[in-house]
């Protein structure tokens, strides 16, 4: 299959992506899993270590 230089989301479509992103911006928590998992173990080190 070959690719044209675009793709489809439904979530950009309807949306969803710039009000996740606006949420994430104005409250300071990521809605990735991965950006979740970044955050609390930043929050959790700093704990440790006392920055």
């Amino acid at each position: 299959m070959e690719k044209f230089g675009f793709s489809f989301s439904l979530s950009r479509l309807l949306g969803i992506a710039q009000a996740k992103q606006k949420f994430a911006r104005s409250t300071g928590i990521p809605t990735t899993k991965s950006g979740l998992e970044r955050k609390i173990g930043r929050s959790i080190l700093n704990l440790l270590f006392k920055k």
